[in-house]
C-alpha cells in the first residue's frame, strides 16, 4: 500500500470548519483496490463470519468459490486496480485491524478497533491504532489543503474548478476507473481520486451514521459532490453500496514517530479525538 505523509501540523481549519489537524499522519495515496481487498478476503474470510464479502462484488471484480470454511476469492485481472466497492464501514475497520495485526492470519476483531463480532452501531478507533479509517478532518486536509499557500482549494485537484478530464464523476462513463488514472490531478499532498471514482468512508459520527466524502462516478450531483463545501448526512455503517469504498490512514513511519515522541515528551502520537 502506498502512503502519502500529511505534515504541517496545527494548520487552521477551512471556512467550512473542517481540515484542522494538530499532528502529522499518513493517508493512502490511492483507494483500497480489489487486489488488496481480495488478499484480505483470502486471508481472513474462509468462513466469512462477518460478511466481508458481498455477492455483488462479483460484478465489480471479486468472485468467491467453495463452501464456508474453505472459501477462496479471485480477482478479475483487468479490474484488480479498481477500488473495491460494496464494503461497509465495518468491513473497512476489519481491514484496518488486519493490517495492524500483520495481515496473514492477523485478527480482524481487535487492534485499531475493538469489534468482537459487532456489525452495527458506532465503534470508536482505539487510541493506539496504527492503521485506521481517516477522521473527517484528516481526509479533508489531505484532499483540499495546500501547505505552501496555507489555503484550501475547492476541489481535490488543488484547483477551484474540475472537469471530467480531471476526475471520474461522469455518470455516462458507467463505472469506476483504475486508481490513480488521473495522473495530472493529484491533491496538493499527492493523493489521487479523493474526488470521484468512489465515495469514501471516514470516521465522522453523524447521528447513527458514519461520514462519507468525495463523490463518485455515479453521483448525480456532478462536480458539486467533489467540492470541499459538500457534506452529506453520511451512511449507516453497515451500508454496502456499488459506489462506496475507502482508503486508510496511518501513524507516521517509525523514524518520524520516534522524533515526534522525543519532541512531545513521549506523548501519544495521534490526538485524533
Amino acid at each position: 500500500m502506498d502512503w502519502v505523509t500529511i505534515g504541517n501540523a496545527g494548520n487552521a481549519a477551512h471556512t467550512t470548519g473542517y481540515g484542522a489537524v494538530g499532528y502529522s499522519y499518513q493517508i493512502g495515496k490511492y483507494e483500497v483496490t480489489n487486489a488488496q481487498y481480495g488478499s484480505f478476503l483470502n486471508a481472513a474470510a474462509q468462513t466469512d463470519n462477518y460478511g466481508l464479502y458481498n455477492e455483488n462484488m462479483s460484478s465489480y471484480g471479486i468472485s468467491r468459490s467453495g463452501n464456508s470454511g474453505n472459501y477462496t476469492y479471485s480477482v478479475t485481472t483487468v479490474l484488480a486496480n479498481r477500488p473495491v466497492v460494496y464494503v461497509s464501514w465495518f468491513d473497512a475497520a476489519r481491514f484496518a485491524n488486519w493490517m495492524m495485526n500483520g495481515q496473514g492470519s492477523g485478527s480482524t476483531e481487535i487492534g485499531a478497533y475493538t469489534l468482537n463480532g459487532e456489525t452495527s452501531g458506532i465503534i470508536s478507533a482505539n487510541v493506539e491504532a496504527q492503521f485506521y479509517i481517516p477522521t473527517e478532518n484528516e481526509w479533508y486536509k489531505a484532499a483540499y489543503y495546500n501547505a505552501a499557500s496555507q489555503t484550501y482549494s475547492l476541489f481535490p485537484n488543488g484547483q477551484g474548478s474540475i472537469t471530467t478530464a480531471d476526475a471520474n464523476f461522469n455518470f455516462s462513463v458507467g463505472s469506476t476507473s483504475n486508481v490513480g488514472s488521473y495522473t495530472n490531478d493529484p491533491s496538493s499532498y499527492g493523493t489521487f481520486d479523493q474526488g470521484g471514482n468512489v465515495t469514501e468512508w471516514n470516521d465522522a459520527v453523524i447521528g447513527s451514521n458514519r461520514g462519507t466524502r468525495g463523490g463518485s462516478w455515479y453521483d448525480f450531483n456532478g462536480s458539486s459532490a467533489l467540492a470541499s463545501s459538500f457534506r452529506l448526512f453520511g451512511l449507516s455503517p453497515s451500508t454496502e453500496n456499488f459506489d462506496t469504498g475507502f482508503r486508510l490512514a496511518a501513524v507516521p513511519e517509525p523514524s518520524s514517530m520516534l522524533l515526534t515522541m522525543l519532541a512531545g515528551g513521549a506523548m501519544l502520537i495521534r490526538r485524533k479525538r
